[in-house]
């Protein structure tokens, strides 16, 4: 089985994109529809690493990130910001709570598995 990793998306059409990328690259896929989502499933399911959107509704990716890293099970995954933002103030509030790293909006699939297989080697 290869590592499992969680996207946390609003958007469908960029969880399908993640997920198909992820699997391609032999990775398993949970998919959440928002920050509360992901956090009920985080709470029950062990994961290697988590993938978020920073604009979602009912909790985003600030309040995910932190809802994790307040956690036991997953409190030390590495989590990766994937947004449509690009300033540093945000960047900074992200990395604050608790976030590893930060892919903008529209990424290249080649692009982000180099940055998960990079991260998950640590």
């Amino acid at each position: 089985m290869g590592k499992l990793i969680m996207t946390a998306d609003d958007s469908a059409s960029v969880r399908q994109m993640v997920a198909f990328t992820l699997k391609q690259n032999g990775y398993d896929v949970i998919e959440s529809v928002d920050g509360r989502n992901a956090l009920t499933k985080l709470a029950a399911q062990k994961v290697d690493m988590l993938i978020t959107d920073l604009n979602m509704p009912n909790l985003d990716g600030i309040g995910l990130i932190k809802g994790v890293r307040s956690g036991s099970l997953n409190k030390f995954i590495p989590i990766i910001m994937l947004t449509t933002e690009s300033q540093d103030a945000l960047k900074s509030e992200a990395k604050a709570a608790g976030a590893t790293g930060w892919i903008v909006k529209p990424f290249k699939p080649e692009q982000l598995i180099a940055v998960i297989r990079k991260v998950l080697a640590r």
